[in-house]
C-alpha cells in the first residue's frame, strides 16, 4: 500500500485545497465533498508521479473518480437542472454515493495492495537505452507494424480486426523507444505517428485514443526530461482546456462529419466551433451541462440501481459469466458470446432506450452492482483492481529479463483505464493484448534474450 500513501505528493498543497474547497463550496453535501477530495488526492498522486513512472494505477484511480465522482457531483449540484431529463441522475445523492464511494475505494485499494513501489510502472531507462542501442531498427519496425495493423484492421473480419487494432498500437511503443533510447529528439517519427491518430480522430469524430496516447506520450517524455512542477502545471492546464473544448464541440462536430461526407475533418471542426460560438454556447453552463454527461457515468449507475432489483432481479453472476466467456473464448468456440458494443444487456439493466449507433456501456461499476449488489459489487471491484495490479506485477517480474517489456503496458491498459467501456470489451482487450505480447516473446525470445545478455555483460563490466 506504500504506493497509495507513501508518495511524492505535496501534503501541504493537498490539505490547503481540501480546506479551500470546503470553504468555497460550503453548501455541497458531505457526500459530494468526500467524492471531490478523493478525486483530488488521486489526481495529485498522478501529477507528482509523472517524471518517474508510466502511471497506470494512478490513471485508473483518477479517471474512475472523474467519471463516477466528479461528473455526478456536478450533476447533483446544479448541472442536472440544465440537463436533458434522460441523462439526469435517477436516485438521490446519498443513495448513489453510498454505493459508488465504497466500491471505487475498494477498486483503488485492490490496485495498490500488492503494488509495492509501483511494480510494473517504473522503467529501467538505462536498460532500455542499451537495448535500443543494440536493436536500432526495432523502433522503426514497430512503427511499420503499427501502420500495417491499423490499415489491415479495416479489411478483416470483426473478430480479427481487434487483433490488428492491437498491432496498430505498436507504432506508439516504437515512438516511446525512440524517445527513451535516443539522445536527441527525433521529430519526424513522432509527427508521422501522432499525426496519423489526429487525422483518424478528426475523420471518425472519436478522440479517446488520441487523448489516451497523448497522456502516455507525456509521461514518457517526463521520465526522460524530468519537467518542473511549473511546466507540468502548465501542461495540465492546456491539456484540460483541450479536452473540455473537444467535449463541448464533439456533438456538433460529429453532426457535421456525418451530414457532409465530402467535408474534411479540419473543415468540419472549424464549422462546429463557429456553430457553437454563434449560439454563444461555448464555455457557458448550458454547454457544460450537456458535456457533463460525457464524463458522468453516474447517471447510468443510478438507472441500474433504479431497475435492480426492483424491476429486474440481480444477475447473481450469470451476466458476469457471459462477460468472462466473451473475454476469454474466441468466437469460433463461442459463436453466441457478447460482442463489443452489444446493447442488449445495457437496455435490460438500465431501462434506457438507446438508438443504434449510440455508444454507452454499463461499466465495471455497473456490472458489479447488477451481478452482486452493493456489498458484493464493492468486493468485486476490489478483486478487479487486484487483477489489474497482478498483471502489472507479472510484467514487472518479466521485465528483469526483457527490459523493454514495461513499455508495452500502455498497449495493454489504454483501453481498460476507460471507466465508460463495457467490461467484456475491457477484459477482452486485456486478455488478447497479453496473449499477443506473450506470443511475441515466444517467437522473438532469442532476440530479446540476446539484448538481455548484452545488458548483463555491460553492467558487469561497469562493476554494477
Amino acid at each position: 500500500m506504500q504506493s497509495l500513501f507513501k508518495s511524492n505528493i505535496n501534503w501541504a498543497v493537498y490539505l490547503a485545497l481540501v480546506i479551500i474547497i470546503r470553504i468555497v463550496f460550503f453548501n455541497i453535501s458531505w457526500y459530494s465533498y468526500f467524492a471531490i477530495i478523493i478525486f483530488l488526492y488521486q489526481f495529485l498522486l498522478l501529477f507528482y508521479a509523472v517524471n518517474y513512472v508510466i502511471p497506470i494505477r494512478y490513471l485508473f484511480g483518477t479517471l474512475m473518480c472523474l467519471q463516477f465522482f466528479v461528473g455526478p457531483t456536478l450533476a447533483y449540484n446544479g448541472l442536472d437542472k440544465l440537463q436533458y431529463f434522460y441523462y439526469r441522475m435517477q436516485l438521490p445523492e446519498d443513495q448513489y454515493f453510498a454505493y459508488a464511494i465504497p466500491a471505487i475505494l475498494c477498486f483503488i485499494v485492490g490496485l495498490h495492495i500488492n503494488a509495492g513501489n509501483l511494480k510494473g510502472e517504473i522503467l529501467n531507462v538505462e536498460a532500455i537505452k542499451l537495448f535500443t542501442k543494440n536493436k536500432m531498427k526495432l523502433p522503426y519496425t514497430l512503427i511499420v507494424i503499427g501502420f500495417f495493423g491499423s490499415v489491415a484492421s479495416s479489411f478483416v473480419s470483426s473478430e480479427l480486426s481487434f487483433v490488428f487494432y492491437l498491432f496498430g498500437s505498436a507504432k506508439f511503443i516504437g515512438v516511446f523507444l525512440l524517445i527513451l533510447g535516443s539522445k536527441n529528439i527525433k521529430p519526424l517519427p513522432l509527427v508521422i505517428v501522432y499525426g496519423s491518430i489526429i487525422v483518424s480522430s478528426l475523420g471518425e469524430g472519436m478522440f479517446h485514443d488520441l487523448i489516451t496516447w497523448i497522456i502516455f506520450l507525456g509521461s514518457v517524455y517526463a521520465i526522460k526530461y524530468k519537467p518542473s512542477i511549473a511546466f507540468k502545471s502548465l501542461f495540465v492546464i492546456l491539456f484540460i482546456l483541450m479536452v473540455v473544448s473537444i467535449q463541448l464541440i464533439k456533438g456538433t462536430f460529429r453532426d457535421e462529419i456525418n451530414g457532409n461526407i465530402q467535408e474534411s475533418g479540419m473543415d468540419a471542426l472549424n464549422k462546429a466551433y463557429q456553430e457553437n460560438t454563434k449560439r454563444q454556447s461555448f464555455f457557458n453552463f448550458n454547454s457544460l451541462a450537456t458535456s457533463n454527461v460525457r464524463i458522468n457515468q453516474g447517471f447510468i449507475i443510478t438507472n441500474i440501481m433504479n431497475m435492480v432489483p426492483r424491476k429486474v432481479p440481480y444477475s447473481d453472476g450469470a451476466e458476469m459469466m457471459q462477460i468472462i466467456n466473451a473475454a476469454i473464448l474466441p468466437r469460433f468456440l463461442s459463436p453466441n458470446k457478447l460482442s463489443a458494443g452489444d446493447l442488449t444487456i445495457f437496455i435490460k439493466y438500465t431501462g434506457l432506450i438507446v438508438r443504434e449507433g449510440t455508444s454507452m456501456g454499463i461499466s465495471s461499476l455497473g456490472d458489479a452492482y447488477l451481478n452482486f449488489g452493493a456489498m458484493g459489487g464493492s468486493i468485486f471491484m476490489f478483486l478487479l483492481g487486484l487483477l489489474y495490479s497482478q498483471v502489472l506485477n507479472v510484467f514487472y517480474k518479466n521485465s528483469k529479463t526483457f527490459p523493454i517489456l514495461l513499455l508495452f503496458c500502455p498497449l495493454v491498459f489504454y483501453y481498460p483505464i476507460r471507466p465508460d467501456c463495457e467490461l467484456q470489451t475491457i477484459l477482452g482487450h486485456l486478455v488478447k493484448s497479453c496473449i499477443l505480447i506473450y506470443v511475441m516473446l515466444v517467437v522473438w525470445r532469442s532476440y530479446f534474450k540476446n539484448a538481455d545478455r548484452v545488458y548483463h555483460n555491460r553492467m558487469v563490466s561497469s562493476g554494477v
